[in-house]
C-alpha cells in the first residue's frame, strides 16, 4: 500500500496521526495488533496498514498532566480503556497494565470500578511505551500542504517543528491524515494567563512554582468536576489559605452517572446519534449533558458540603462558597490578583485580594481547520460551518481528494456526547483504522471490504 517518492526517498504513509493523546494512541495500538494477527478470526481479513507513523508536540506522553491529584478518581470504568471493547483478549488492556505492575489480585481486592487518575496516567504511559517507536514526539505539525497528480490529491504534505531554534520543518507524506489533537482549554472573554491568572490544567506545575509558599487566598472560577477537584485540593493543600469559591450556580450540580444514563456513551449510541434528524440530536444533546458538563461526582459534593458546615460550626469559614456570581474583573497587582466578583440577584460587588486565581472554566475542541492549513479547503462544510463527517469518523472532501482525512474529537455535532470521550476510544479507534485499511483510496487494487476487523488475542504485553 505505501509508496515512495524516489525524488526525496520520503515514504507515503498510510496513516498519519496528528496529536497523540489517548485516542491516537488507542489507534496506533489497533494497528499494532492488526499486524500481529496472522490470520483473521472466521476467515476475515484483518484491518491493517502497512506503514503508521504520529506526531506529538510534547516530549513525551502526557494526559492532563496538570489535574493528576491524589485523590482524584476517574469518571469512566477502567473496562473502558484503550482496548478492552474491541478486543477483550489485548497485551494492551488495564488488567495487564496491573498484571505487568504486580498489582493485579491488590486491585481485584479493591472492589473499584474507577481507578485513581495519577494510576490511569500510568496506564497510558505503559501502554504508549509499547508503540512508542511509532510516535516522533516533540514535533509540532505546523501546516499540511495537498499534494496533486494528474488532477487528484494523491496525498498530504506534514511539516512539523521539532523546536523554537530548528532551522526548516520535517517533512512527512501520508495518504490518510487522523487528528487527534485533544481539547483547548477555555477562558472568559478577556482573560490572559500569567504567573498568578491560571486555567486549572496547569494547576500543579503552577502550585510547584509558586511564590509565596504561605499563600492566604485563592479564588477558583467554575462549577464543574475540574473547579470542584481544584478547591478541594488547594483547601486540603493550603490548611491557612481562605478559598473561594466562585459560579453562577445555586450550587454544585451533581453528574447523572445512573445505569440507564450512561447508555448515552454505548458504542450503539454513536449510531443512533448519527442518524437521527438534527432536533433529536439537539433533544439528546440537552437531555444527557448532565452526564458529562458542569457537573460534579456526588460524593465531592458531599465532601465540600460537609467541610463548609463543619467551619461554620467552628466559627473558621475558610471555604467561602460565592453562588449566584460571577467574576467581572481581574486585574494583576504587585502582590497577586484583585477580583471583583459581582452578585447575580442583587448587583453587590464584593472585591477579593487573591495570590491566585484559577479559571476551571472547561475546554472546547481544537478547530481542525486550523490545523489543516491549505488541505482545509478540501473540505466540506454544514450551515454552521462545522465539518461535515460520516459515521467512520472521515470527513467529507471535495471528490478530488484520494485520500481521507480522520477526526478524533470535535465531532459532536454529528456522533454524539462520547466524541472526545475515552468511553468508546477502542471503538472509535476500530471503525477508523477498518475504515483506511478497506476504503479503495487507500489502495487502489483492494476492494472494498465493509466488514468490520477481527483481532486475534495477542496476550498480555511486557
Amino acid at each position: 500500500m505505501s509508496q515512495t517518492d524516489r525524488s526525496t526517498d520520503n515514504p507515503v504513509h498510510d496513516l498519519l496521526g496528528i496529536g497523540f493523546g489517548p485516542s491516537n494512541l488507542a489507534l496506533a495500538i489497533a494497528v499494532r495488533e492488526a499486524h500481529a494477527a496472522p490470520t483473521a478470526v472466521a476467515g476475515a481479513a484483518p484491518a491493517r496498514v502497512d506503514r503508521a507513523i504520529f506526531l506529538e508536540r510534547q516530549p513525551r506522553f502526557g494526559w492532563h498532566r496538570g489535574m493528576l491529584l491524589d485523590d482524584a478518581t476517574m469518571q469512566v470504568s477502567f473496562l473502558k480503556d484503550l482496548v478492552t471493547l474491541r478486543n477483550p483478549a489485548s497485551g494492551f488492556s488495564f488488567l495487564c497494565y496491573l498484571q505487568s505492575r504486580g498489582r493485579l489480585i491488590d486491585f481485584i481486592n479493591h472492589k473499584n470500578l474507577f481507578p485513581s487518575r495519577v494510576e490511569f496516567h500510568d496506564y497510558l504511559e505503559w501502554a504508549a511505551g509499547q508503540v512508542d517507536d511509532m510516535v516522533r514526539y516533540g514535533h509540532e505539525v505546523t501546516d499540511v500542504r495537498p499534494v496533486r497528480v494528474d488532477g487528484t490529491v494523491d496525498h498530504f504534505e506534514v511539516l512539523a517543528r521539532t523546536g523554537p531554534c530548528a532551522a526548516d520543518p520535517v517533512l512527512f507524506r501520508a495518504r490518510n491524515l487522523v487528528l487527534g489533537t485533544g481539547l483547548r482549554p477555555y477562558l472568559p472573554e478577556g482573560i490572559t494567563l500569567d504567573t498568578r491568572i491560571w486555567h486549572n490544567r496547569d494547576l500543579l506545575p503552577n502550585l510547584r512554582r509558586l511564590v509565596p509558599t504561605a499563600p492566604t487566598r485563592f479564588v477558583v472560577v467554575g462549577a464543574g468536576q475540574s473547579a470542584a477537584e481544584t478547591v478541594e485540593h488547594l483547601h486540603s493543600t493550603y490548611p491557612q489559605a481562605e478559598i473561594c469559591a466562585v459560579f453562577a450556580r445555586y450550587g454544585y450540580s451533581p453528574a447523572d452517572d445512573s445505569s440507564f444514563a450512561n447508555r448515552i456513551f454505548d458504542p450503539a449510541a454513536v449510531g443512533e446519534f448519527f442518524t437521527a434528524p438534527p432536533p433529536v440530536k439537539e433533544m439528546m444533546l440537552g437531555y444527557h449533558a448532565n452526564t458529562n458538563y458542569s457537573v460534579v461526582d456526588q460524593e465531592l459534593i458531599n465532601e465540600l458540603y460537609r467541610r463548609a458546615y463543619q467551619e461554620k460550626v467552628r466559627g473558621i469559614e475558610r471555604l467561602r462558597i460565592l453562588n449566584l456570581s460571577r467574576v467581572t474583573e481581574t486585574v494583576r497587582t504587585p502582590d497577586g490578583v484583585r477580583t471583583v466578583v459581582e452578585s447575580l440577584v442583587t448587583n453587590e460587588k464584593t472585591v477579593l485580594d487573591a495570590d491566585v486565581v484559577v479559571f476551571a472554566t472547561g475546554y472546547r475542541p481544537a478547530d481542525p481547520f486550523a490545523l489543516l492549513g491549505e488541505a482545509a479547503s478540501l473540505c466540506l462544510r454544514d450551515e454552521a460551518g462545522r465539518a461535515q463527517v460520516d459515521r467512520d469518523y472521515r470527513v467529507r472532501t471535495r471528490p478530488e481528494v484520494r485520500g481521507g482525512i480522520y477526526l478524533q474529537g470535535g465531532t459532536e455535532h454529528s456522533h454524539g456526547i462520547s466524541s472526545s470521550l475515552l468511553s468508546n476510544t477502542a471503538i472509535r479507534a476500530a471503525e477508523i483504522l477498518a475504515s483506511i485499511a478497506g476504503h479503495p483510496a487507500a489502495d487502489p487494487h483492494r476492494p472494498l471490504d465493509d466488514r468490520q476487523p477481527e483481532y486475534a488475542g495477542v496476550g498480555c504485553a511486557t
